[in-house]
């Protein structure tokens, strides 16, 4: 299993995150890989790969545009998914899961979004492909897919309570997901 951490344009994510104590402190057991997606950091198990970007919370919201975390082979999933994953709140997933997008990345940075329509997982959509980049399948959840839900933004780094000079006044607590009840 795999956690990706895709970085914000301009920013060389690997640099920043080996820049940090704080960061190496957190990745120490890990070994974290620059590749052309993004930095890649090998994990157990996905309840291990959530504790990380969690661990990491304050510079996911500066640095990161997104996590995604590996749930197959070349198939990675959100955050969100991931977490109803692990705390089993999602209907199981199988191959046919139509909540998909497809990220197309190049020198580790997001270069184009699309849902997935297809039933072709590589069918590569209206944009063009050039050397060097790398195209991923993404699960979303239904709200993200249809764009009432957002991942990590700009505003995050707000969020976390960063002033002008970028210092980390405090790092907000994650909301975890609604769960309606049965009122019977």
């Amino acid at each position: 299993m795999h956690v990706l951490f895709l970085p914000k344009p301009g920013v060389n994510l690997f640099q920043a995150l080996l820049a940090s104590e704080t960061s190496r402190e957190a990745l120490i057991f890990y070994r974290p890989v620059q590749t052309p997606a993004g930095v890649k950091v090998t994990m157990a198990s996905l309840g291990s790969a959530l504790s990380l970007s969690s661990d990491l919370r304050w510079y996911v919201r500066r640095y990161m545009r997104d996590v995604l975390f590996e749930i197959e082979d070349g198939v990675y999933c959100t955050r969100a998914l991931a977490q109803e994953i692990y705390y089993g709140r999602a209907p199981v997933l199988h191959r046919s899961w139509k909540f998909r997008r497809k990220y197309l990345l190049k020198e580790g940075q997001v270069k184009a979004m699309e849902a997935f329509t297809g039933k072709d997982p590589d069918e590569r959509g209206r944009v063009p492909i050039a050397e060097g980049d790398v195209w991923l399948e993404v699960w979303c959840t239904p709200g993200e897919f249809e764009g009432k839900e957002e991942t990590y933004t700009d505003e995050g780094a707000e969020e976390a309570g960063e002033d002008d000079t970028g210092a980390a006044a405090g790092i907000a607590a994650e909301k975890e997901p609604e769960i309606e009840k049965d009122s019977g």
